[in-house]
């Protein structure tokens, strides 16, 4: 081998090692920017969660409230909602201690 196909050699090797050198140049920004973007997506997936939390415990609420608003009317119209007599008519629309201990307690 004489001393030009040394060089040309040399030169194409050079060329193709600085191709490579772009190319991985641009895969590193190219997993510069999904981990970013993964970073962005678990934050924001953290604090939709955090609120989906917060709406189930909303809609719980409700639901007991609508609950004992319901258990208040049955009382109201005459029946028992204790679980020693539920259901039963209570008589001449008399106090249950059961009951009102069910109703309002904390």
């Amino acid at each position: 081998m004489d001393k030009r196909e040394i060089f040309d050699s040399l030169d194409n090797f050079s060329q193709n090692l600085m191709m490579t050198l772009a190319e991985v140049e641009a895969i590193k920004y190219s997993i510069q920017g999904l981990v970013e973007e993964n970073t962005s997506l678990r934050l924001e997936n953290t604090k939709l969660r955090e609120r989906l939390d917060q709406l189930e415990l909303s809609t719980d609420e409700v639901s007991l409230q609508q609950g004992a608003g319901n258990l208040e009317k049955i009382y109201d119209d005459g029946f028992h909602v204790c679980t020693v007599f539920y259901g039963q008519r209570r008589e001449n629309d008399e106090s249950c201690a059961f009951c009102l201990e069910l109703l309002y307690r904390n």
